[in-house]
């Protein structure tokens, strides 16, 4: 089973939601909530992943609404679409 922790908005709802996926994209959320929006290597430093994973997680992300790319930058930010966590609602 799954355990606690996970960001809401790391969850897939067209894929298989496996543990590892779930940590990286609950490490992309959680920086991009800190810090802003960041670009896919700033964001592989944090998360201490490859850059290839990160952009395999963002394109996950980004076909469920979850993050866009800021238009006219390699800049990464999170929409408000998505599960959210309960304290926000």
């Amino acid at each position: 089973m799954l355990k606690k922790g996970y960001h809401p908005k790391a969850f897939l709802t067209r894929r298989k939601n496996v543990t590892r996926g779930l940590t990286v994209r609950s490490g992309i959320i959680a920086a991009l909530e800190k810090e802003g929006p960041l670009n896919a290597k700033k964001l592989a430093e944090r998360v201490n992943v490859s850059y290839s994973s990160i952009l395999h997680h963002l394109r996950l992300l980004e076909i469920e609404k979850a993050v866009v790319r800021q238009s006219g930058t390699r800049l990464w930010k999170i929409t408000g679409v998505g599960q959210q966590r309960l304290i926000e609602v």
